[in-house]
């Protein structure tokens, strides 16, 4: 991500209404119609309490907030960006929540952290041996009684832990959007992907798993049938990377890091910038290339890539997967650069010798032709009913962020409206599907979204 805004609550929300009837109006566009045909939940209700708009029959439950006492003795940190949302019983699940926080955004005062914290367990210390701010939060919540039972930091000592994803095997895997290196401030390379376990109780060792690449993460996504995590780099000329597991039981063991490449075309540019290249719901067959020196001590490995034929995409980020597919965003994607949704089928041969045979399908599943449809998508994950929710993180002085529904089709639909100078992020639905939990990025505030989930209109 490029920048942050800071929080300003008193500021009044851009009024979109006139300019939305209009663009609504314009030719073309599958999702402008589904706009204006009134798909999804219906109507937006003006949140009272002025933080989150939502249909009729939905509502919300800020269950953690910035400065929380936590049961560890520490505070919720701020930030809140990626987050999973894994079962840990019948009732209970664990929320790993992300923050990005960089070392000049650590507090002034840290005189609690080494007495309350094992700075052993960090990944990374300042010039002052205290943990950069870095890391995740883990939140035991009980769905039966919409309670928070527990509530401490995960992981700690790293950098901007952005988006990240869950796994088969029940944890998360957290990105650091980060690629500083070790110098007088801090001890450590930057830029590496970490794995916390959902029946984590306290901090764990922070272990990067440096065979996945060292370069500016975003998000993860694991395909179960073959263990082969997928990657997203946030940068403009990104490329998009999949790790192989040497052993399919342990991502800690080593492996092979690739970028995607189109199997007809090197160089192929999916962001439709300068011109269209990538053309809406058409399928393009992909191989992946090899990278070499992954830990890229000078961040050049979407470099190094592109020079071997990989595919530029437009500020990858968040990534999810469904069934035998995954969803990711591509931010400032697209003609209007207000953001693309890509999907990759992988090849029943994924990773193996003959998937040349057989290879994995690359697709442009949503391109966004203005403000109102679609604005900078960011994280994403898929809903029950196999719709797409995916949280909007413009950049502009005031900022009218939503909640986007996408059903199968592409149609996309406002699901919530946020009413903070902030972002949503790290949307994730509990294991039965009745539940929706989402983050405020800054001031921190996490929230349980309960309603009636079938009441879907189509259009």
């Amino acid at each position: 991500m490029i920048s942050r805004r800071q929080f300003n609550q008193g500021l009044v929300a851009l009024a979109f209404a006139g300019l939305s009837r209009q663009l609504m109006a314009m030719p073309g566009s599958q999702t402008s119609k589904a706009l204006a045909d009134g798909l999804g939940y219906g109507k937006l209700i003006s949140d009272p309490n002025g933080i989150l708009d939502l249909p009729a029959g939905f509502s919300y439950k800020v269950i953690s907030s910035l400065g929380d006492m936590m049961s560890d003795g520490l505070t919720v940190p701020d930030r809140a960006d990626g987050m999973g949302c894994l079962p840990l019983d019948e009732e209970r699940v664990a929320l790993i929540r992300n923050h990005e926080l960089s070392p000049l955004k650590s507090p002034k005062s840290k005189s609690d952290t080494p007495r309350l914290v094992n700075t052993a367990l960090s990944y990374d210390l300042d010039a002052n041996d205290f943990p950069l701010p870095g890391g995740t939060s883990n939140i035991i919540y009980n769905l039966k009684t919409q309670q928070v039972e527990k509530e401490f930091m995960s992981l700690i000592g790293t950098i901007r832990n952005c988006s990240g994803g869950i796994t088969p095997w029940n944890t998360w895997l957290t990105c650091e959007e980060s690629v500083m290196k070790a110098s007088d401030q801090i001890g450590k390379d930057h830029g590496y992907v970490f794995e916390i376990p959902a029946n984590a109780t306290q901090l764990v060792d922070a272990k990067p798993i440096k065979a996945m690449g060292r370069f500016n993460h975003e998000a993860a996504c694991v395909d179960p049938r073959t263990n082969i995590v997928y990657l997203t780099e946030d940068r403009h000329d990104s490329l998009f990377y999949r790790f192989i597991p040497d052993n399919k039981q342990d991502i800690h063991a080593g492996g092979r890091l690739q970028a995607m490449a189109l199997a007809t075309q090197s160089q192929f540019d999916t962001r439709n910038w300068e011109r269209l290249e990538m053309h809406l719901n058409q399928d393009y067959a992909v191989r992946w290339i090899d990278i070499d020196n992954v830990e890229s001590p000078e961040d050049d490995l979407r470099v190094q890539g592109f020079e071997k034929g990989a595919a530029l995409f437009a500020r990858g980020e968040g990534i999810y997967w469904d069934n035998d597919q995954m969803y990711f965003c591509c931010t400032n994607g697209g003609q209007t650069k207000l953001g693309q949704v890509m999907r990759y089928k992988p090849s029943t041969k994924e990773g193996s010798e003959v998937e040349v045979s057989e290879p994995g399908i690359l697709s442009l599943f949503v391109e966004s032709p203005n403000k109102a449809t679609f604005n900078y998508g960011d994280n994403i994950c898929v809903a029950p009913n196999n719709h797409l929710i995916v949280c909007e993180d413009q950049y502009s002085d005031t900022v009218n962020n939503h909640l986007k529904g996408i059903t199968p089709n592409g149609e996309i639909y406002d699901f919530a409206k946020v009413r903070w100078q902030t972002e949503p992020a790290g949307g994730c639905f509990s294991p039965d599907g009745k539940t929706f939990f989402v983050n405020l990025y800054s001031p921190t505030a996490t929230l349980a979204i309960t309603g009636p989930w079938e009441s879907f209109k189509q259009a």
